[in-house]
């Protein structure tokens, strides 16, 4: 973690993780910034790489395409049924990566932290996170932490970037979608966002609805074993399938047309959103992908998918069309078209 180096076990005091707090000296760079990256984080993430405690990680470089990628968690709550904030962190980060075919390597997280944010519930995160990336077997290799003033933050943001490598011949992107093409999802919408709903204190409706939060690069490999040349997949997090899809609609320059009855999705999801007025199209997933490929290769990945536990209830949900205006839309199950539209606005903020 940058700007720390070890310190002598003399100077060292126990961090108090059952009753202590975040302090602005937790941010100093000093001694007591020491104490805690090495008394909580050090010894949540220890691995080979991040034991040498610089301000950077070193490993051995790769053959092949590389891909990067970044993102911020600002999620409220910070807890809640299948998942916090910290698995959350590393999940969204290794799938952003795995979407373009990559094999996750490693990771880095940094922490802006709010005074007076509790170190038991820090703990309790970065032990999340750990879990997250040892089951990923993707470790967290080096990070930064900052704190801010009180009233400054919402406890704590994490920002994760992961590096990944490309097996050679894989070219999936988003602008790669072609007429003719199937449309996949890896499993049930809208399981997440509902989930942090029903926890907002302004929201009195009730589910037994989980975060879906997982890491999926062992399903997308899988998925690439099996067909080798899939065009497209994207992880619809913010925004839902919905913006996924009529992202890689303008991205590639084609239509889309989903079948409703095909959309895999939840009873109490479908009821939250009809009591709530929200559409589950664009509610958020964290553990579910949409692949866009060849229609003859369309029912094998169906098959690779659902034997996968992170795609055992896969669907066929449309196929990609000829559209110059690039509209996503949808048969519905009465029969008619609607237009499937970007997300107006935010349905609610702060969901990852």
């Amino acid at each position: 973690m940058p700007g720390t180096g070890k310190i002598k076990p003399g100077y060292t005091r126990s961090l108090d993780l059952k009753h202590g707090c975040i302090e602005m000296a937790h941010g100093s760079g000093g001694r007591t910034m020491a104490q805690l990256i090495n008394q909580l984080f050090v010894a949540a993430f220890d691995n080979e790489f991040l034991r040498p405690m610089n301000d950077q990680a070193s490993f051995l470089g790769f053959n092949g395409r590389m891909v990067m990628s970044t993102d911020s968690h600002v999620i409220t709550p910070l807890f809640f049924p299948g998942g916090d904030i910290g698995s959350l962190s590393v999940h969204g980060t290794i799938n952003d990566v795995a979407m373009s075919g990559a094999k996750p390597c490693y990771l880095a997280a940094s922490f802006i932290l709010e005074e007076g944010f509790p170190l038991s519930d820090l703990k309790r995160i970065a032990d999340s996170m750990a879990q997250a990336a040892r089951a990923a077997r993707v470790p967290i290799v080096t990070g930064d932490t900052k704190v801010v003033e009180k009233g400054s933050g919402d406890g704590v943001f994490i920002t994760t970037t992961g590096i990944g490598i490309v097996p050679d011949g894989i070219n999936i992107s988003s602008e790669n979608a072609r007429p003719g093409d199937k449309i996949l999802v890896s499993g049930t919408l809208g399981d997440h966002g509902i989930c942090i709903m029903s926890l907002r204190e302004n929201l009195s409706f009730h589910t037994s609805i989980k975060s879906d939060t997982a890491a999926l690069h062992e399903l997308v490999a899988d998925m690439i074993a099996a067909v080798p040349n899939i065009h497209t997949m994207r992880d619809p997090t913010r925004g839902g399938i919905a913006t996924a899809l009529n992202e890689i609609a303008l991205q590639s320059s084609v239509g889309m047309m989903l079948q409703e009855n095909q959309l895999p999705i939840h009873e109490q999801v479908n009821a939250a959103c009809e009591f709530l007025g929200f559409d589950p199209l664009y509610i958020a997933n964290e553990g579910k992908l949409v692949a866009i490929c060849a229609a003859e290769d369309a029912e094998n990945l169906l098959q690779t998918m659902r034997a996968h536990p992170l795609g055992e209830k896969a669907a066929i949900i449309g196929e990609v069309i000829e559209d110059s205006h690039c509209f996503v839309q949808m048969q519905t199950r009465f029969g008619g078209k609607r237009i499937v539209d970007w997300l107006s606005g935010e349905q609610l903020p702060r969901i990852c």
